[in-house]
């Protein structure tokens, strides 16, 4: 064996050595000081998460506003998924949560929404207060003088509409594309080899989606959508033999447009066709309204909607909800740490 060659096994070895010493500096068999064994990477703050089409539900919501328009009570039922695809892990490949992201849609568009999808702890509640078995604080806030809750006919409001639908549609592969390049020495001496590869997806999820009247059941408005999605994977490498060794070198980059961010992007532009034709908005133009800026004590957003339980619009948080830095103990100078 050469004296170069040694020397080349012992660097190997050597690289080998300090990549096990600082993967034991990050995991110790022995739990630390805090009670754990290791402390999860990452330091990403939490972020809202927008559409291209959320800016024009809220925007829906200050022109309802400003102009008194009266938003209908509005109910969200079950958004399914009818495609049955499975994903090679055995779980959805699509979400099962599209209901719910209506709602945040609709609370977007500053619209009166009442919970029919999970009313569990409501009926719970409500045969709890039938028998007399909740009560509410009495004047002193003791126990001694609480009341039961009573039972108010018509206390719960109805819904004028609900949203009803499903996802029916996932192709994949409706076109992709690649090339793959590969070159190497004639030599045989020294046979370097290199490849260079590149590939490209394109695959669609689609929904159907209807606004029902309560009342009468009568079909009011239907929306169909589709959104293309796109992958991507570029790869280049350069594979070599020396003096017996083999050195195999590569790097890549890939990235996949995601699924259920789409899904949520096509329940968003079909939400923002009902809520545009609940309120009769004309169109687009509404938004280039330069005096929908005074509305700075707006309760809809990136984040969706809600309503203030004080009135302090002007003061409280819900202009910062989008804010990633709000009240993040390492980002938000206002925030203090409690001591523990």
């Amino acid at each position: 064996m050469s004296t170069r060659l040694r020397l080349a096994r012992l660097k190997i070895a050597g690289l080998a050595c300090s990549a096990a010493a600082l993967l034991s500096a990050c995991v110790a068999p022995v739990a630390g000081g805090n009670g754990l064994y290791a402390s999860p990477i990452g330091n990403a703050p939490v972020t809202a998460n927008p559409t291209p089409y959320s800016t024009a539900l809220f925007c829906l919501a200050d022109y309802a506003r400003r102009y008194n328009l009266p938003s209908p009570r509005i109910a969200v039922g079950r958004i399914s998924d009818y495609t049955g695809t499975v994903s090679a892990d055995g779980g959805r490949q699509i979400t099962g949560g599209a209901s719910l992201m209506a709602y945040s849609a609709l609370g977007k568009a500053g619209a009166r929404i009442v919970e029919r999808y999970d009313t569990s702890v409501s009926e719970l509640e409500l045969r709890y207060a039938n028998n007399r078995l909740i009560g509410d604080e009495g004047p002193s806030g003791g126990p001694e003088d609480a009341q039961y809750r009573r039972i108010i006919a018509g206390q719960v409001p109805g819904s004028d509409f609900y949203i009803v639908g499903g996802i029916t549609e996932v192709n994949y592969n409706i076109r992709s594309g690649g090339f793959d390049i590969g070159a190497g020495e004639a030599d045989t001496d020294t046979p370097l080899s290199g490849v260079f590869q590149g590939k490209v997806y394109v695959m669609n999820v689609a929904i159907d989606l209807r606004l029902v009247q309560t009342t009468t059941l009568e079909v009011v408005d239907i929306v169909s959508y589709q959104k293309q999605i796109i992958g991507r994977e570029v790869s280049a490498g350069v594979f070599d033999f020396l003096n017996g060794n083999v050195f195999d070198i590569s790097a890549g980059e890939g990235g996949f447009e995601p699924v259920q961010l789409a899904v949520r992007s096509v329940i968003e532009r079909a939400t923002v066709e009902f809520m545009a034709n609940l309120y009769g908005a004309p169109g687009p133009e509404i938004c280039l309204d330069t005096r929908n800026e005074l509305l700075r004590d707006s309760t809809t957003g990136p984040t969706g909607g809600f309503y203030p339980a004080y009135p302090n619009t002007d003061t409280n948080n819900g202009q910062t909800r989008a804010d990633p830095s709000r009240w993040h103990d390492r980002r938000d100078g206002d925030v203090r740490r409690s001591r523990y």
